[in-house]
């Protein structure tokens, strides 16, 4: 059974790479806010007013300083990491203070960082799509999509792009990292072309 495996950069990449810094600024955002309530308080406890402000600043700068690490992914797992347990451990300190509508609030921000730290480093793991006799399989977020040979209308692999063009007239066109080389290319689209 005659079978492809191509390595892509994952379909969702460009999308998160650009709510990257969106999502690092409103939980740096969050962070100065819980500053501002921590030290409003009667008796206010600077230590962990000058922790979360730190945080905040940090989660604020983060973004703009990214780009300076070799491992981006690796820092921006880290990050997410330290936000989504912050995130958790300061929902225990606001409900301490008798505060179960933040604690709530806080605790829903830290699984979501949670969740969105996971699905990024999902997404920036090594991606394949599989083409066989069954069609094509797409890396999802979680999971994998297979799409059949009878919705497509065409499928090549030219200049580093596999592009898949569906017959309700929608276009994905995915980046192809490890090139095949010419005659691998043309053996791999006269099997696509035979299967269509």
């Amino acid at each position: 059974m005659q079978s492809y495996k191509i390595r892509i950069l994952h379909p969702n990449a460009m999308t998160r790479l650009r709510l990257q810094p969106a999502m690092h600024g409103l939980i740096g955002i969050l962070f100065l806010l819980i500053t501002i309530g921590v030290y409003n308080r009667p008796d206010p406890n600077w230590a962990v007013a000058a922790f979360f402000f730190l945080l905040g600043i940090g989660s604020l700068v983060f973004p703009f300083m990214m780009k300076r690490f070799k491992n981006i992914q690796s820092a921006n797992s880290l990050a997410r990491t330290v936000q989504a347990f912050a995130c958790l451990t300061g929902c225990l300190f606001v409900l301490t203070h008798m505060q179960p509508l933040a604690a709530g609030f806080l605790f829903l921000t830290g699984i979501a960082a949670a969740y969105v730290g996971y699905a990024e480093y999902k997404i920036f793991m090594p991606s394949y799509i599989k083409v066989d006799f069954n069609g094509a399989t797409l890396p999802t977020t979680f999971s994998e999509k297979v799409i059949s040979w009878s919705r497509l209308n065409n499928l090549i692999l030219r200049n580093d792009l596999l592009t898949l063009d569906f017959k309700d007239n929608k276009v994905l066109q995915l980046e192809v990292l490890d090139e095949p080389g010419a005659d691998k290319e043309a053996e791999m689209n006269a099997f696509f072309k035979s299967r269509l």
